[in-house]
């Protein structure tokens, strides 16, 4: 099951690894197996499992078990969770350079009417 409620911090620690990331990139193409996944890195299994962990305990990526295999595709609705906060706060940026220029040219104005 999707964690969903998961703070968006455990979301970016998640994302801030090289690895994670390249197994998001990868698991965007479609679900894969551990194996799958684990064969693209050179690290030791149980090194690569722990990342898949850290992908799963912050919602990015779900698994679930089909006969001896482990499956993992990615949780868009955890991605958009983030998308959504970085869009937030780029809004709120933009409002404040925004003002900020504004009062450059205020200032700007001012001094020329002197």
């Amino acid at each position: 099951m999707p964690k969903l409620d998961q703070p968006i911090e455990h979301t970016f620690n998640a994302l801030s690894d090289p690895t994670r990331r390249a197994v998001i990139q990868t698991l965007s193409n479609g679900p894969a197996s551990v194996s799958q996944l684990a064969g693209s890195f050179s690290m030791a299994l149980p090194s690569f499992t722990q990342h898949l962990g850290v992908l799963e305990n912050a919602g990015l990526i779900v698994s679930h078990r089909e006969g001896r295999s482990r499956i993992c595709s990615l949780n868009p609705a955890a991605l958009q969770n983030a998308e959504d906060w970085l869009a937030s706060s780029r809004r709120q940026w933009e409002a404040r350079l925004d003002r900020f220029e504004a009062h450059l040219a205020n200032m700007k104005e001012e001094k020329s009417n002197e």
